[in-house]
């Protein structure tokens, strides 16, 4: 299983970013193997719309299987729900905090977006 996770620094030692399609950068673990992999987000930074979206194509490149992070979009999530489980609420913990509560379910599975595009 690959769980995906929104990140505010190129590191393995950062804090989950509350933003989907701005975040930064986008961590990848792959649970069955053990690799990580930082993948960068930050051409939709400044983006005037369309961040999410186009931050959803990319992480789907990575085929995840779950996705966590803060907040997430309307139209991310459309792109993203099919395939994708979303668990929200874990903006601003560690990697390894936000991980420990997606394994003991505290973390929300996202049923819809949490936000209105382009917060």
């Amino acid at each position: 299983m690959k769980i995906a996770l929104t990140i505010s620094e190129k590191s393995e030692n950062s804090k989950v970013d509350p933003r989907f399609g701005r975040c930064p950068y986008f961590l990848i673990i792959d649970e069955e193997t053990g690799e990580k992999k930082i993948i960068d987000n930050t051409q939709n930074l400044n983006a005037m719309q369309g961040a999410g979206i186009q931050a959803a194509q990319n992480l789907l490149k990575e085929n995840p299987d779950i996705l966590i992070t803060g907040n997430i979009g309307p139209k991310a999530f459309t792109l993203l729900s099919p395939k994708v489980k979303i668990y929200i609420g874990a903006g601003d913990l560690t990697i390894e905090e936000a991980l420990n509560k997606y394994k003991n379910g505290e973390l929300q599975l996202a049923t819809g977006a949490n936000k209105p595009g382009h917060w």
